[in-house]
């Protein structure tokens, strides 16, 4: 379904993120990588993208939270692999403190890494995508770009505004073959939420499994969490034909979260 394309993937080395870029490949697409970790490792997952999908892969180290190396992270796809049809904006950090608490250079990285570098990438990229008539933008936002919750006043109002930028977009693109949406998802068992666990279970005193089954019913009715690779799943859905007229849209995966 996407052979020729070219998919960049922020934030990929691990996740939600390589999730994304597996299924993406897994239907034919060239992918480029970005994301810290250990260069060994990076390197594997890269050559193993390669050779379980025979597609090309590059890996691009740009820090996301500088909006040159952003920009130049699409720049890059261009040159080294001719185009960036698909862009999935996934890098992202979080920090937890009351609000007359929270770090002030925690907001800017927050800000910095889970809402700017979405700007520069998509401004970088559409340009292409006008050109060949054909483009697909993915931002990761969360179930915090429709809701809040305590404590987590960066993280909130980076992904509502992510999700504002998906909607901005997605109108100034409309009858020109680019979509723009953004994929909510609920919890998911990422490190972010690992540490979230691991602080719970800490300061409660109960064993893992149990401050994950508290996380879990405090907020997701399903009692389960999402998989990384459900979230593949509708991001490659989302660069497929039946979502050609999906696009502004903010695309809840979250086991019930919102409907409460």
């Amino acid at each position: 379904m996407l052979k020729g394309k070219v998919a960049v993937v922020t934030g990929s080395t691990g996740g939600i993120g390589l999730a994304i870029a597996r299924a993406l490949a897994g239907q034919g697409a060239d992918i480029v990588l970005n994301g810290f970790g250990e260069v060994l490792e990076i390197e594997r997952l890269r050559a193993g993208i390669e050779r379980d999908f025979s597609v090309r892969a590059r890996y691009v180290p740009a820090d996301m939270s500088r909006g040159d190396e952003a920009a130049g992270l699409v720049r890059e796809a261009e040159s080294t692999l001719g185009t960036c049809d698909i862009l999935v904006n996934n890098a992202g950090i979080q920090h937890t403190a009351p609000i007359e608490a929270f770090p002030v250079e925690r907001w800017d990285a927050i800000m910095a890494i889970n809402l700017s570098q979405s700007f520069h990438t998509v401004r970088a990229a559409i340009p292409g995508m006008y050109r060949r008539g054909w483009g697909r933008i993915v931002n990761i936002a969360s179930v915090h770009g429709r809701v809040a919750s305590v404590n987590k006043a960066a993280y909130v109002a980076a992904k509502h505004g992510l999700v504002g930028l998906t909607k901005a977009v997605a109108l100034e693109a409309a009858g020109r073959g680019v979509t723009s949406n953004a994929i909510c998802p609920g919890w998911v068992l990422t490190p972010l939420i690992r540490k979230q666990i691991d602080i719970r279970a800490q300061e409660r005193g109960i064993p893992d499994v149990e401050a994950q089954a508290d996380l879990l019913a405090e907020k997701q009715p399903s009692k389960q969490f999402v998989t990384v690779e459900q979230i593949g799943g509708l991001a490659l859905f989302l660069c497929s034909p039946a979502a050609d007229q999906i696009t502004g849209q903010e695309l809840g995966i979250d086991g019930g979260w919102t409907a409460q």
